[in-house]
């Protein structure tokens, strides 16, 4: 996992963000999830606020990708202020950076939210286009679902928004608090190297060239990065490359061995090997057992929790 993406998550198990969650969810009955630069994954996904309508379009191959489509427009959108978005439904998918410095690290995603009032012409238009792409859905099941979802008027979802940009901006002064603090207690030449690790990842950067780019021996950065991370050189490279396939394994669209070499292994061989060392399966096991989780119904509220 790249460091964004670990303070991020960092963030997400913060009383802060849990609490905030919790009273937006409450008061609004939207979904509100915090997630990292880099996602394949429907952003609610079995979420207790998440759309039964939208759940049920994620179970489609090609309707979960138009709604992936909608999520990356939104982000994309979002790197310097609030995005907004429509999908194919006619439902809004918002998203509000969390901004490290000058740059967007990580977002709050809301919506699954219609802005007009569900209409039978409407879901007939939904209809044709699910049939166009082949997807397998209940019909009965899915116009039960959009006929129950959750409304508001343009000018509430614009106060909403407005709410949540301004805990955004609260959450980015948590990160950059936090990024400050540890920058300060790590030697600076091992900050520049995990960040010209992270910069040439995929290429096949050496021990030597990294330490050749910190302008120091070999020897003293192997006994400098390791006091420093606790890992060598090769276990903190292959770490990197690792957390990174396992993003891309959330795509289903991408082979096994593209996800490889793309991460910067030079064989599908030492990939798998690497890979099963470090998250204990198969990166085909991995991609099955996220695509099942992926599909398995959502827990009702209070599930498994003893009373």
């Amino acid at each position: 996992m790249n460091a964004d993406a670990d303070l991020i998550q960092r963030l997400g198990r913060a009383e802060v963000f849990t609490d905030y969650q919790k009273a937006f969810e409450d008061a609004t009955e939207l979904p509100l999830t915090l997630r990292p630069l880099e996602a394949w994954q429907p952003a609610h996904r079995h979420q207790a606020r998440e759309n039964p309508f939208c759940a049920l379009l994620a179970q489609a191959n090609r309707t979960c990708a138009a709604c992936l489509e909608v999520q990356h427009r939104a982000v994309e959108g979002a790197k310097e202020a609030p995005a907004t978005v429509t999908c194919f439904a006619g439902l809004c998918d918002t998203a509000v950076p969390i901004r490290l410095g000058d740059r967007a690290i990580g977002f709050l995603v809301t919506g699954q939210v219609a802005l007009d009032a569900p209409s039978e012409a409407q879901f007939e238009r939904i209809t044709r286009q699910i049939i166009a792409w082949g997807s397998q859905i209940d019909l009965k099941r899915l116009k039960e679902a959009y006929f129950h979802s959750k409304v508001l008027a343009p000018g509430q979802y614009a106060g909403v928004i407005r709410l949540l940009g301004i805990f955004g901006k609260h959450l980015s002064l948590a990160a950059n608090q936090i990024a400050l603090r540890e920058a300060e207690a790590e030697p600076p030449l091992v900050r520049r190297a995990k960040a010209y690790i992270a910069g040439h990842q995929a290429d096949p950067v050496t021990l030597g060239e990294v330490a050749n780019a910190m302008h120091v021996s070999t020897f003293y950065f192997c006994k400098l990065f390791k006091k420093a991370t606790g890992m060598t050189f090769t276990d903190y490279l292959g770490r990197v490359r690792i957390e990174k396939a396992k993003v891309l394994l959330s795509n289903p669209h991408l082979r096994v061995s593209e996800i490889a070499y793309a991460v910067g292994f030079q064989s599908l061989t030492h990939f798998n090997r690497v890979f099963r060392d470090l998250t204990g399966e198969s990166p085909t096991r991995f991609r099955e057992n996220r695509a099942a989780e992926t599909k398995a119904p959502p827990k009702k509220p209070g599930a498994g929790i003893p009373l």
